[in-house]
């Protein structure tokens, strides 16, 4: 999992790349392609 300052540009990377909030933090997930995950901090 990558840990970035913005996600826009990640979320870029492929077409099912869904931008998640949980707990107070925004996620990447992807649940075909499990590698473009990310997390932001």
């Amino acid at each position: 999992m990558k840990i970035r300052n913005s996600l826009k540009s990640l979320r870029g990377r492929h077409r099912d790349n869904q931008l998640v909030r949980r707990k107070g933090r925004v996620y990447i997930i992807n649940k075909v392609q499990k590698r473009f995950k990310a997390r932001q901090g």
